[in-house]
């Protein structure tokens, strides 16, 4: 007859394990929004962010598509807990203009070495050699990238409100490029769309572009295009920044780095997500590469699921650090 008082005095010792377990992880009964801007490619990074809360207990809610302005004012005032795509310098201005380091916590480097700037074909840059985009105020040399029929080189430009577009007005003011080039603005994902197609057929193509994202990876720097310096750097609101790379080369943005940003009040009531951010790192290369996945086809929700767990899967042991290095900064 003691056979099942074993048993159930095991199942209730394994009950009370696991309760306990549940009960000891931090983000029990907490929930958590994210927030990411539409450029569906940010959903990796975001996600992974995501999956590595979920294991401290959090709740996590749908991701939500926000302006980056509406995002830090958002994360702000509380009603967003966290950006995984914020930018530095790129997003200085909203980071400021929403409280700045007063009203956000961001601590750590997610992704580093994200470079921009601007790009035209190989095969016109070779024939006519243009290194340096001040060489656009040639009218002869704007007219090539001309495709509407105005005389003024068509530049893919930056989405209204995001960061670059500043920056590239800047510039163009800066190096008096106002008179020979249109900077257009727009979806830019379509745009882009047009300026591969335009490339496929073998004409000119003259665009602004960042890392990490797809575009390089069909696009390649040195392959099919060439990346054009400046004539010296220039930055928003006389922001005095030298863009100049430690290779010489300058075009006209410095280097950016992605962190997490998150609400300063919520951060310090909840230490395991705050140390969670602060310590977790994506390489710029798997960005890339999962960014070019969704463009060839892969782009549905159900695909980047799969592609941020075979991600995880593939870096586990890193990925399980993280978690119990968050954890611990909650005892």
């Amino acid at each position: 007859m003691r056979k099942p008082i074993i048993l159930a005095t095991a199942l209730t010792a394994i009950l009370s394990s696991s309760l306990a377990y549940a009960e000891s992880l931090p983000g029990k009964g907490i929930k958590i929004n994210p927030v990411q801007s539409t450029i569906s490619e940010e959903t990796f990074q975001t996600l992974i962010v995501s999956k590595a809360l979920e294991k401290l207990g959090y709740d996590i809610n749908p991701i939500k598509e926000v302006d980056y302005n509406v995002a830090y004012s958002s994360i702000a005032n509380g009603d967003a807990t966290f950006l995984a795509v914020s930018w530095v310098p790129l997003h200085d201005a909203q980071y400021e203009a929403a409280g700045g380091d007063k009203a956000f916590y961001r601590q750590g480097d997610y992704v580093v070495n994200a470079a921009q700037g601007y790009l035209i074909d190989k095969k016109t840059a070779d024939k006519y050699n243009i290194t340096n985009i001040e060489q656009l105020k040639d009218p002869k040399i704007a007219k090539l990238f001309d495709s509407n029929g105005n005389g003024k080189a068509d530049l893919t430009g930056c989405n209204p409100g995001w960061g670059c577009e500043a920056a590239i007005n800047t510039h163009l003011k800066a190096y008096d490029l106002e008179k020979s080039i249109d900077h257009n603005q727009g979806n830019y994902a379509a745009m882009m769309a047009d300026t591969i197609t335009r490339y496929k057929e073998g004409k000119p193509i003259f665009y602004y572009t960042w890392t990490p994202y797809w575009i390089s990876d069909v696009l390649k720097p040195g392959r099919d295009v060439v990346w054009l310096e400046v004539p010296f750097s220039a930055m928003p609101n006389g922001e005095k920044t030298d863009t100049t790379l430690p290779n010489g080369k300058n075009y006209g943005f410095p280097p950016n780095t992605m962190h997490i940003v998150a609400n300063k009040k919520w951060a310090a009531d909840n230490p395991a997500a705050a140390k969670l951010f602060s310590i977790m790192k994506l390489p710029i290369a798997d960005v890339n590469a999962q960014n070019l996945r969704m463009h060839n086809g892969e782009a549905s929700q159900a695909d980047i699921e799969r592609h941020v767990n075979g991600w995880i899967k593939a870096h586990q042991s890193t990925f399980d650090g993280w978690v119990e290095e968050a954890k611990q900064a909650a005892k």
